[in-house]
């Protein structure tokens, strides 16, 4: 859709050539009756650029091409109103083009209210102490959990306070619901544990934008179509403990150099699994850790997390498998990962996650 609507925007400019023409070589396009002064020449031909320039700005992904869009729409509207005999099966061009301005502008303020929240955040963290991890800060953890410490890189190299993870792939409601990709970016602030994620998806080819808000228990999600229609909305008790567990996996898998953390209590060893508890705003959830052999976590499974079961939310077991570990930045991270639910009629897969990049105290 983003390819065919620069197309468009691209040839609604080149189009607006003919008027500029007409008033500068009428025998060209003498089959235009209406005359054209050299005036309104100049302002067809100003159009067509701005146009072509917008549809650079799009191909390029300039956050601000709507600015010059509306420009070009209002003075397009103006001359197709001049010349409605000839033009004015522009309009039905402009008004799409209003639509796509409206989207955008929209998104940019939903974008914008997340990147406000987050540099906020930076800021009051970006003077803060980290030190180093060292073997003295892990000794009071399980021995899988320490080996995976080593495994991951993250001994001898600064504490996290607050990480930043950018992800790709595809989610679903359901296994009737196609999947949608996706692209998202959060920040995860440990002090008072708070967790900005910000996503853009695709639903049916209509781009759809999603903010999920939460602060120490405290949670939103808001997800929108067109950045206009909100398609679904979750806060609450509920949504809170669920964005608990959602904040403790990603220190788990994504920052383990966080799980030094005195909020953690380690509650029992088996082989290479470990049970632990997170709490947090006097909530607390729980999960069992799995860890291979060689000290990689391949799996987090935690019962305490809500998901929508008919009609209602109810909790349900909760796993991420995690998957093809690799270097990322200095650290041995995994790059995929699932969430999966199980049902009381099967395991559901509603999301595959591959990790494009993961950075600590703005490394």
């Amino acid at each position: 859709m983003r390819i065919a609507f620069i197309v468009l925007v691209f040839l609604h400019g080149l189009l607006h050539l003919f008027g500029f023409a007409r008033a500068y070589s009428p025998d060209l396009l003498n089959q235009i009756r209406q005359p054209i002064s050299k005036g309104q020449g100049v302002l067809w031909l100003t159009a067509a650029v701005l146009f072509v320039v917008v549809a650079i700005q799009l191909y390029m992904k300039s956050e601000g091409w709507w600015k010059m869009a509306l420009l070009g729409v209002m003075l397009s509207q103006y001359l197709v109103f001049g010349h409605w005999q000839i033009a004015r099966y522009g309009s039905v061009i402009n008004a799409i083009m209003l639509l796509g301005i409206m989207v955008s502008y929209n998104t940019a303020g939903f974008v914008k209210n997340y990147k406000n929240q987050v540099a906020s955040l930076i800021a009051q963290h970006s003077v803060s102490v980290n030190g180093i991890l060292t073997e003295r800060d892990m000794q009071d953890l399980p021995i899988p959990v320490q080996k995976y410490l080593y495994r991951t890189g993250v001994v001898g190299k600064p504490k996290v306070k607050w990480f930043r993870v950018v992800f790709s792939g595809q989610i679903r409601k359901n296994e009737q619901s196609a999947w949608m990709p996706f692209t998202s970016e959060q920040y995860n602030f440990m002090d008072t544990p708070t967790r900005l994620f910000f996503m853009k998806a695709s639903m049916f080819h209509m781009p759809v934008a999603g903010f999920h808000s939460y602060r120490n228990t405290h949670a939103f999600m808001d997800i929108r179509l067109l950045s206009l229609f909100r398609v679904q909305y979750e806060e609450g008790m509920k949504m809170g403990i669920a964005e608990t567990v959602t904040f403790f996996n990603d220190m788990c898998c994504m920052a383990p150099a966080t799980l030094v953390d005195k909020r953690i209590k380690w509650l029992q060893t088996d082989g290479n699994k470990v049970k632990a508890s997170f709490t947090t705003n006097q909530t607390t959830v729980s999960a069992w850790l799995y860890f291979s052999d060689n000290g990689d976590l391949v799996n987090f499974i935690s019962e305490d997390r809500y998901a929508s079961v008919d009609g209602d939310m109810k909790q349900l077991p909760w796993a991420t498998p995690l998957s093809d570990y690799r270097n990322i930045n200095g650290y041995r991270l995994p790059g995929y990962a699932e969430t999966i639910y199980t049902y009381p009629t099967g395991d559901l897969c509603y999301g595959q996650f591959h990790t494009v990049d993961i950075s600590y105290n703005h490394e």
